[in-house]
């Protein structure tokens, strides 16, 4: 198991202690299912927002509840391949179809998703803004998804 993949509390504690020090805790969640240069970029502007970058990655399961066919990559691999990444320090898999409680129990400080999420459809906006934080949406890279990958690799067979 990779060193910064940790479960829900044990995150819970190491959050608790970088914010004592006077970090500011980056979240992000989502899928990423076949990582692109999207995923890349996208984490990366989203680790400058802070000093700690969380990603909380969907479940199996919860991926198959969301889009039909997926995951094509298991929690596993998906979440050793994010964690090998330097602008990650976190990532926590978690099953529920949203994120919501998850954000609950971290409290971060700066709340981030992709471009195709409008602010007021960003799960747990209400949590990081009830306590002061900030929620952002990073514009997405155009015709660079995990869908589109899938399509052309379809067309290929």
């Amino acid at each position: 198991m990779p060193e910064k993949l940790l479960t829900a509390p044990e995150l819970s504690e190491v959050v608790q202690r970088r914010r004592s020090r006077g970090e500011r805790i980056v979240f992000t969640n989502g899928c990423f299912d076949l990582l692109h240069v999207g995923h890349i970029r996208f984490l990366q502007q989203a680790r400058k927002l802070g000093d700690c970058l969380v990603v909380g990655l969907n479940s199996d399961a919860s991926v198959r509840g969301i889009k039909s066919g997926r995951p094509v990559i298991t929690e596993s691999q998906r979440a050793e391949v994010l964690s090998a990444l330097s602008c990650v320090d976190h990532v926590v898999i978690f099953n529920a179809p949203d994120p919501h409680d998850l954000i609950q129990v971290l409290q971060p400080d700066v709340l981030v998703k992709g471009g195709d999420w409008p602010l007021d459809r960003i799960v747990g906006r209400d949590i990081v803004e009830g306590r002061g934080g900030q929620v952002l949406s990073i514009p997405l890279i155009p015709d660079i998804s995990t869908t589109i990958l899938m399509e052309r690799i379809q067309k290929l067979s």
